[in-house]
């Protein structure tokens, strides 16, 4: 039998050690390798080439929902499965408009995840059973139109969940490896883009979408 290879993403040490602990009761489960974050599991991803990305909705630098929009893009073979904490329909359906094949709950059992495994491997898309039909009436009630944040640059995003994270613009241009007058332009356009004006609106905003975790 294949084994499917699976690289591991989220910010809390404790959490992967667990979720590692649970794959390797599975046969056909290989876990080549973690990630911290969203920038250190694109370059893993890059290296190793998994069949299967298992990635936190909230990391620092670079969230797993935009991580996922840099796999759909860049490597298309990899199926990613997007873990959260989060049973909110606005969530589940960026998780999707991302490139996710699928999207878990934490406290899902190792049953449903061997299912949610084999079920994107299949090219399928996988749900958990407690959200799906939820985000199906949500579907049904929002269409499929685009949201404010959708209107957004990849580098806006990744702007704005930086400040949300509480960076200065220094430190967004160290991180992003651009220039601190780039930093302010990229601002000043997401907050133009979302009709928001002030630092406290952007954080809610990244909050409320998905791009920060609350604890965070």
């Amino acid at each position: 039998m294949k084994q499917f290879r699976v690289l591991l993403a989220d910010d809390h040490s404790l959490v992967r050690a667990g979720i590692r602990y649970l794959l390797q009761s599975l046969p056909d489960i290989d876990v080549i390798a973690e990630a911290g974050d969203g920038r250190e599991a694109l370059q893993l991803i890059e290296k190793l080439n998994p069949d299967i990305v298992l990635m936190d909705i909230a990391m620092p630098n670079l969230s797993g929902l935009e991580a996922a929009i840099h796999v759909a893009e860049n490597f298309p073979q990899v199926r990613l499965i997007i873990l959260s904490m989060h049973a909110t329909e606005e969530y589940v359906l960026r998780a999707l408009r991302s490139g996710a094949s699928g999207y878990l709950l934490k406290d899902a059992d190792i049953m449903e995840l061997e299912l949610a495994i084999k079920a994107v491997m299949r090219g399928e898309t996988y749900i958990s059973p407690s959200v799906s039909k939820h985000v199906t009436d949500y579907v049904r009630r929002v269409g499929g139109g685009t949201s404010p944040l959708d209107r957004l640059t990849m580098r806006q995003r990744e702007v704005l969940q930086l400040i949300a994270e509480g960076h200065t613009t220094q430190e967004i241009a160290q991180i992003l490896e651009i220039s601190t007058k780039t930093v302010e332009t990229h601002r000043a356009q997401l907050m133009a883009r979302l009709d928001i004006h002030d630092i406290a609106g952007l954080v809610r905003y990244a909050i409320r979408v998905g791009l920060v975790a609350l604890e965070e």
